[in-house]
C-alpha cells in the first residue's frame, strides 16, 4: 500500500511543472488564473509534504501533519469557485470542457472536499507518532483491483479510513480530475 502513495506522490512530483507551469494567461492581466495556479501549487506542496512524512523522507510532526492537512481542506473548499466562466481554454491548462461537464467537475470537487476534510479532522487529534491506525493495511478501501472498483466502494465513510488512505483517494481524485480538465500548457 505504501508503494501506491509514493507511486501517486510520484506523479504528483513529476506532474508538478506541468499542473503548476504557469499559463500565459496567468500575467498580470488574469488574477483568476494566477490565483488558481498558486492555489494548485499550495495543494501540491502540502500532499507532498504529507507523503514524505508517510514514506518516511520527511520527519513527521504533528503540527506540519495538521497545517499541510488545513490547506488541503481550505484549498479544496474554494476549488470549484476557482475556474469561473472566462478562464478556461487556452492559454490556461483548463481545459473548457469543465463547463461542457460542470457537474462532473463540482461532483470531483466536493468529493475532494470530503476527503480532505476528513484527514484535517483526522490531522486535528494527530498523534506524537504515526500510529497503525493512520496507516494503510490489507487490499484498497476504495475497492480497486484490476478488474476495476467494486460497486459501492467509492462511498465508504472518509472519517474511518485511515489518514494514510485519504491522501492516496486525494491524489487519485487530483490525477483524475487533471486527466479529464487539464491540458498540458506548452
Amino acid at each position: 500500500m505504501r508503494d501506491r502513495i509514493v507511486v501517486a506522490a510520484a506523479m504528483l512530483a513529476l506532474a508538478g511543472p506541468l499542473i503548476l507551469a504557469p499559463s500565459l494567461a496567468a500575467g498580470p492581466g488574469d488574477p483568476i488564473v494566477a490565483a488558481r495556479q498558486a492555489s494548485m501549487k499550495q495543494m501540491a506542496a502540502a500532499a507532498r509534504a504529507i507523503a514524505e512524512m508517510f514514506d518516511g523522507k520527511r520527519a513527521y510532526e504533528p503540527a506540519a501533519f495538521k497545517a499541510a492537512a488545513d490547506t488541503l481542506s481550505a484549498r479544496a473548499a474554494a476549488l470549484a469557485g476557482e475556474f469561473p466562466q472566462g478562464t478556461l481554454g487556452a492559454p490556461s491548462g483548463a481545459r473548457p470542457e469543465i463547463d461542457d461537464a460542470r457537474p462532473v467537475f463540482e461532483a470531483l470537487a466536493r468529493h475532494i472536499g470530503r476527503l480532505t476534510g476528513a484527514l484535517a479532522d483526522k490531522a486535528g487529534d494527530a498523534p506524537p507518532g504515526i500510529t497503525a491506525d493512520m496507516r494503510m493495511a490489507g487490499p484498497p478501501m476504495d475497492g480497486g483491483s484490476l478488474l476495476g472498483k467494486r460497486p459501492g466502494a467509492a462511498e465508504a465513510d472518509p472519517a474511518k479510513m485511515p489518514a494514510e488512505h485519504l491522501l492516496h483517494l486525494i491524489l487519485q481524485d487530483c490525477a483524475s480530475c487533471h486527466s479529464k480538465f487539464r491540458r498540458k500548457v506548452e
